[in-house]
């Protein structure tokens, strides 16, 4: 290989350096398995290095973005007949407030799972507070007032259903 070809090999391994951590947050915001979510950034990656597609983007990270997203939506039917509701450790001081806290987010997460794909899915990808309404829709393929419109209904649903059930857990 010439000069050109390895001033490319160390662009590419310096945006595979800067920008792995975000593949990363994208694929597991979506797959919520750190395993499938490694397995999607290397894709993603290799993907991008084989087709030369990085070289000409323009928005780096909604295009890396949007390409981890399609691969980790690939993953999703084969996901669902595996356990999503596993427990991850916990920092938390005590059993009690681990348990508490391990609870809380198994809830979340179990709403936002219950959310229709349509809302929950640009909610997902802002919930990393990476990616803006403009980002969301170019990753997504869909109007930006479109984003915007589905993350108010996703947000006010969520909101909505952890109100009924902390209200239920108030009356106790």
């Amino acid at each position: 290989m010439g000069k050109g070809g390895e001033s490319s090999d160390e662009r590419f391994r310096e945006l595979v350096h800067r920008q792995s951590q975000f593949v990363f947050r994208v694929a597991y915001a979506m797959l919520r398995n750190a395993a499938d979510a490694e397995d999607v950034v290397q894709e993603t990656f290799f993907k991008l290095y084989r087709t030369n597609a990085w070289a000409g983007m323009r928005d780096e990270k909604a295009f890396l973005a949007r390409t981890a997203w399609r691969i980790a939506v690939d993953r999703l039917p084969r996901r669902k007949e595996e356990d999503l509701d596993f427990e991850s450790a916990s920092t938390a001081a005590s059993p009690e407030a681990a348990a508490i806290t391990g609870n809380m987010n198994a809830l979340v997460r179990q709403r936002i799972d219950a959310l229709p794909q349509e809302l929950r899915q640009p909610l997902v990808l802002s919930a990393l507070d990476e990616l803006t309404s403009p980002e969301i829709a170019l990753v997504m393929g869909i109007p930006e007032g479109t984003v915007r419109s589905r993350l108010m209904r996703a947000r006010a649903l969520l909101k909505e259903k952890l109100a009924v059930v902390m209200d239920g857990h108030n009356a106790k």
